[in-house]
């Protein structure tokens, strides 16, 4: 996959127009690779709304991946 192939696929993710899964099956292999794409890009990930019963359990799971990319990335 070329750069621009995977800049514009990581464009499409962070607007929602492309899940997790479609990612993987064009080529990215982990979720890791995708934040720092994401983040290279200057670019959040796409959340579902937050309602309904999971929203502590989905509140806990986005601070985790939140600390792990910051440590990430920080010098």
């Amino acid at each position: 996959m070329t750069h621009t192939e995977k800049s514009s696929l990581i464009h499409q993710y962070a607007a929602g127009e492309l899940s997790w899964h479609t990612l993987r099956e064009r080529g990215f292999e982990n979720y890791l690779e995708v934040l720092a794409a994401l983040a290279e890009h200057g670019l959040k990930y796409p959340l579902a709304p937050m309602t309904g019963p999971n929203v502590a359990a989905r509140e806990r799971g986005i601070a985790i991946l939140t600390e792990r990319f910051n440590a990430q990335t920080s010098p």
